[in-house]
């Protein structure tokens, strides 16, 4: 089967961040007989990550995404991903109570932007995570399979090891 990569953010493009993400990603692939044939990484902009999606869509079996699924006003990941996959943002009430009792736990206060953590695609197939506060996201189009992973490497690999890599290995 063959995937591709793509991560998203400014701060991978102009150095800020070093890119973990996708050599671990590739090398965790590439051992269960994935054919790795491209990383591609874009800005936090909303027609960059519409254009990439569009260009690997039909092309390969798994697209993984990193990146841009925080709270904040730049992470723009999940309204390109509405978009492109036709859908809309909807509040996910597992991922909400998930988030709400992080924070308890953390003695952090609930605010609007972890609230906003739990808004997914309506489309989607929710990726619990229990080491953060940002689900992944599986969707399906044009015989390929679109997984939306946070960009933060501990969250990112918690769901690829319990969700991601279970269910493709079923495959």
């Amino acid at each position: 089967m063959k995937a591709e990569i793509i991560t998203i953010g400014d701060e991978l493009l102009i150095g800020q961040t070093i890119d973990t993400n996708s050599a671990w990603i590739g090398a965790e692939l590439s051992m269960a007989g994935f054919d790795v044939h491209r990383k591609i990484s874009v800005h936090d902009r909303g027609s960059d990550i519409l254009n990439v999606l569009s260009e690997v869509a039909g092309k390969s079996d798994v697209i993984i995404i990193t990146g841009g699924l925080g709270p904040t006003s730049d992470d723009i990941t999940k309204p390109a991903l509405c978009e492109f996959f036709n859908t809309r943002l909807v509040m996910n009430s597992e991922v909400l109570e998930m988030v709400e009792n992080m924070m308890r736990r953390r003695n952090f206060p609930m605010n609007e932007n972890n609230r906003r953590q739990a808004e997914v695609p309506e489309s989607c197939r929710v990726l619990t995570n229990a080491a953060g506060t940002a689900p992944g996201m599986w969707f399906e189009k044009d015989r390929t399979i679109f997984i939306s992973l946070p960009g933060v490497p501990a969250e990112m690999k918690y769901i690829m090891n319990q969700h991601v890599m279970p269910a493709l290995k079923k495959r």
